[in-house]
């Protein structure tokens, strides 16, 4: 894990402490952590415009449309990942959040959703995403998500996975170990580190309803 992660994850810590936590729920509100592009979502009604439709294969083999089918009306938790990470960040964050999925309990697949989408999807298919996904016993209503690569782009970039560093932000090795939350039917976002208690992190979804 590179320093400017080690950086972040300190921030959020800070940030994102349960006292603040219901503050930060509206970007709007207050600016997310230091150094992560905040979303300017313009209002509810105007979700639709602002998160494109693009088709994204699960690791089901199912084909969703992003917005229509993933995050209309939903709670959502969606995290970048690469199955070859390097410095192994990725699995350690997959592991993680399986302990938020169960923190959530059954409310994971109703009104809550997980999503981890490959920004590698040229390597990570639908059926290498499956296999990974099998290894951490997935449970009910967290999708892994591969698509073409331009799309996921857009996407990555809308959810303000995005380093201000261009450098930093070519290489996929040093993508963020952050998680996106957030409520589109109240339009209310937050960024927080990936690594971050389970409990925590559980804590913060469950208040955005």
């Amino acid at each position: 894990m590179n320093m400017r992660r080690k950086m972040l994850g300190g921030l959020g810590v800070a940030a994102l402490t349960p006292p603040l936590l219901m503050h930060a729920m509206d970007p709007k509100a207050v600016p997310l952590l230091p150094g992560t592009p905040e979303i300017l979502s313009p209002g509810a009604s105007d979700q639709a415009a602002y998160f494109p439709n693009s088709i994204f294969t699960t690791h089901e083999g199912r084909k969703v449309r992003f917005y229509d089918d993933l995050v209309k009306d939903k709670i959502v938790i969606i995290n970048m990942l690469l199955i070859t990470c390097r410095d192994g960040i990725c699995p350690l964050m997959t592991a993680n959040l399986r302990a938020v999925h169960e923190a959530l309990g059954n409310r994971v697949g109703k009104d809550i959703f997980m999503y981890s989408m490959t920004i590698n999807p040229e390597y990570d298919t639908d059926f290498m995403l499956n296999s990974y996904a099998k290894s951490f016993n997935v449970g009910k209503g967290w999708s892994f998500l591969t698509g073409p690569k331009a799309d996921t782009e857009i996407i990555r970039r809308k959810l303000g996975f995005s380093s201000l560093d261009p450098v930093i932000d070519k290489d996929p090795n040093q993508h963020t170990g952050m998680v996106r939350i957030g409520n589109d039917k109240l339009d209310r976002w937050c960024m927080m580190p990936g690594m971050l208690s389970a409990k925590q992190i559980a804590y913060s979804v469950q208040n955005l309803s």
